[in-house]
């Protein structure tokens, strides 16, 4: 009896070990390997991508007479944030496996759970630095990067490359609710927009028509300069009024970035000024509104993959194997490239009007989930 107490007593302590939530020495030894080995990671590997991007782009540095500031200032410090956000999954994955792995090669995993404490137990720490990786990278996304992008692609546009271009032909867009617009074609060059219309409708019915051979806007005043223009508005004895001249100065809700194509440009607004965009776009029928609607999940997914790519990590890596850590190494980084492939593929998903961007920009995450929740089950305990 006394021996079937003890038995029992030591159980229980086990469960109370196992769920005890009180710092431990363990959970600081993770969190401290895990943080330290991603920041090193981290700034090795955007050390090694900035000089191979300085060598491809030295030539225009020099050729557009870049200045060293806004070199540094300008472009690489503000490419930084980007960068880290971007290939953040790859940087989870690697330190994961590489400091799990040699855990297991040194034997600490068997140790671990040979005193007792559970796998549930030593996930905690992980899922603990998983928490402040997600969150520091959702920080980035919504406060730092979209501000550090504007800079970033101002450089760009004035030493590298143009930032926007052309929609092309036939651009349609509902400017309000019963007010169209349409042009034949757009050149950026001169701000012309060719074969200009605008249209009310009011209860199923064209109320007015405002054509013009041009709309050319002035970015002094703000307006658009309608040339060789007809205005034809309907009454309700289906007569109409004609009215014409050669040129006509008004105000109209749409700007000449309306023109333009906005993958990038929904990379340098702020969370707010993304929800606005998408209101704006959705109610204009504008076809762009897609690049936001990516933009705006792929800010919350990709912090999210923090947690599923350390579980995946953890269950990979935990087993000692004849292959040693660089077997381990070599399959997380194939794992972390198929996840960032994926996630790039889950946007054409959006843009063929598949999947909606709510269901297509999580897909990676929700597939990605189901492998981590099978590796977790199948891994030594």
């Amino acid at each position: 009896m006394e021996g079937r107490d003890c038995a029992q007593d030591n159980n229980q302590t086990l469960k109370e070990m196992d769920f005890d939530l009180r710092p431990k020495k363990l959970d600081v030894y993770i969190v401290k390997k895990f943080i330290t080995t991603f920041f090193v990671a981290l700034l090795l590997i955007i050390g090694i991508v900035i000089i191979f991007d300085i060598s491809e782009k030295i030539d225009d540095f020099v050729s557009k007479e870049a200045p060293l500031r806004a070199v540094i200032f300008d472009y690489y410090l503000n490419f930084v944030p980007y960068f880290m956000n971007m290939f953040s999954p790859l940087f989870v994955f690697i330190t994961v496996i590489f400091f799990t792995s040699k855990m297991a090669a040194d034997s600490e995993i068997i140790a671990i759970l040979s005193c007792g404490i559970s796998f549930h137990r030593m996930m905690r720490p992980y899922i603990f630095s998983a928490a402040l990786i997600a969150v520091f990278s959702l920080c980035l996304n919504l406060f730092i990067i979209p501000d550090a992008n504007k800079t970033r692609l101002n450089f760009e546009h004035q030493y590298i490359k143009n930032r926007y271009k052309s929609v092309g032909r036939n651009v349609h867009y509902q400017l309000a609710p019963g007010e169209f617009v349409y042009a034949e074609s757009f050149s950026k060059w001169n701000n012309t927009a060719y074969r200009f219309t605008l249209e009310k409708i009011e209860d199923n019915k064209l109320v007015s028509k405002i054509s013009a051979e041009t709309a050319v806007y002035d970015t002094v005043n703000c307006s658009w300069r309608l040339k060789k223009y007809f205005i034809r508005e309907y009454n309700d004895d289906l007569t109409d009024r004609v009215r014409s001249g050669k040129q006509l100065d008004t105000v109209i809700d749409l700007s000449v970035k309306d023109f333009y194509m906005t993958e990038k440009t929904v990379e340098t607004l702020t969370y707010t000024e993304l929800n606005d965009l998408i209101d704006t776009q959705k109610m204009r029928g504008d076809a762009n509104v897609k690049f936001a609607l990516i933009e705006k999940n792929t800010r919350f997914a990709l912090p999210f993959s923090a947690f599923i790519l350390t579980i995946m990590g953890v269950a990979l890596s935990s087993k000692k194997r004849r292959g040693g850590i660089g077997w381990n190494i070599g399959i997380g980084i194939a794992l972390a490239f198929t996840y960032i492939l994926f996630l790039r593929f889950s946007q054409m998903f959006v843009h063929t009007d598949t999947l909606p961007p709510g269901i297509a920009l999580w897909l990676p995450n929700m597939v990605f989930a189901l492998i981590a929740g099978f590796l977790y089950r199948i891994a030594p305990k």
